[in-house]
């Protein structure tokens, strides 16, 4: 399976210059093609009588070669392909747009995710260096895997740089100390395990929210544009960035550990989006990382030969006793303790939605009045259960 690999670059100022350059020349034209798209759109809106073909990659790059290079001499200084892979990922964009799986494409700003993407005669040289078209050879502060990338990503964030590109790795299976583990995720505690194990948080912005205010709060009065003014964005930028580190060195650690001790690991689909409707819990919610959680569950359960299953968002796993299966009308989120009416079962409310998604995927389940009832397959009728291995 490939996997990306991410590091830093060891950069001089001649470098990062010529970095900053083809930003400048990817941003320049990702934003004239999507003028020019977003022109084509509203002319065929208008005119439903004689429409223009909605242009490809291909076609918007021949157009940037036939009129703006030679207006932009700049063009000329960078390599070719960051003006060219602009254009193809301006496409993908649109065709996401078009499938609704996201908005319309926005025009980028100079300084806020700064990135191109480069190919051709691409060499890792001994353990620490890497030779790139046009740039020349490149420093790392950590070892480089040894292959032969086709492709690399570098991006900018904060004052740092980064080279990525994707390598190949072999799945390997690894011994598991649990067969089935249900995942409930909340705001009070990151992740509680059916087994009863619970991890905490890193909750890193509600941690250095107040410092991260502070550094605001001083650059308001800074004229835009100072040499002041742009010390201050590079504090603001790093101090986001330290805030995105520690969340994801922490999802990472989680994620790990259930993907390489645990042959299935069952989770909710949850409505991320809607929950940050909700103004009181946005910022907690968003603090945890719930999406970045399940997108790193999903490649890292087929790195290490364990299954990942996915219960649709409307199974009811926090109103169902799990020790009986009575499931109750209404449970409001200040009752921390899940106590069933029907058997008199008290438990943790979190730990009882893990161990209820721990059985959405049991054979059965001992259920109170009724004997031994089938009640797995009640769950995935009902309720759906997707499995990614």
């Amino acid at each position: 399976m490939l996997l990306a690999f991410k590091t830093e670059l060891k950069l001089n100022n001649k470098q990062r210059t010529q970095l900053l350059k083809h930003c400048g020349v990817a941003r320049h034209a990702w934003n004239w093609g999507l003028a020019l798209t977003k022109q084509i759109l509203g002319h065929n809106k208008a005119n439903p009588g004689e429409k223009i073909k909605f242009p490809s990659a291909i076609d918007l790059h021949k157009w940037l070669v036939a009129l703006v290079k030679p207006e932009n001499p700049w063009y000329f200084e960078v390599s070719k392909c960051a003006p060219q892979y602009a254009l193809r990922n301006l496409r993908t964009a649109w065709d996401r747009c078009f499938k609704k799986v996201s908005g319309v494409p926005k025009f980028k700003k100079k300084g806020k995710s700064d990135s191109f993407e480069l190919d051709g005669t691409i060499k890792i040289c001994g353990t620490r260096k890497i030779q790139l078209p046009r740039l020349g050879l490149l420093k790392t502060y950590e070892s480089l895997p040894q292959v032969q990338p086709k492709s690399v990503t570098i991006s900018r964030v904060a004052d740092r740089w980064y080279i990525s590109f994707r390598i190949e790795v072999e799945p390997t299976n690894t011994t598991k100390m649990v067969d089935v583990v249900g995942v409930d995720l909340g705001v009070k505690s990151l992740a509680t395990l059916s087994t009863g194990e619970v991890f905490e948080g890193a909750k890193s912005y509600r941690k250095l929210e107040a410092k991260l205010s502070r550094v605001q709060w001083l650059n308001r009065h800074k004229q835009i544009g100072s040499a002041n003014w742009k010390k201050a964005q590079i504090k603001i930028a790093r101090l986001h960035q330290l805030i995105a580190n520690i969340r994801k060195d922490t999802l990472h650690k989680l994620t790990t550990y259930l993907a390489k001790n645990h042959g299935v690991i069952v989770i909710e689909d949850l409505n991320v989006s809607g929950m940050l409707a909700n103004r009181k819990l946005a910022a907690s919610i968003a603090d945890m990382g719930f999406y970045e959680f399940r997108r790193q569950l999903e490649y890292k359960t087929e790195l290490y030969g364990s299954e990942l299953v996915i219960v649709n968002r409307f199974y009811p796993s926090s109103k169902t006793c799990s020790n009986c299966g009575t499931k109750k009308k209404s449970l409001s989120l200040q009752e921390r303790v899940f106590k069933c009416e029907h058997c008199s079962f008290e438990c943790n409310r979190d730990l009882n939605a893990a161990i209820n998604l721990s059985m959405a995927v049991s054979s059965t389940v001992l259920a109170c009045g009724s004997g031994e009832a089938d009640f797995s397959e009640m769950k995935q009728e009902n309720f759906g259960l997707e499995r990614k291995r």
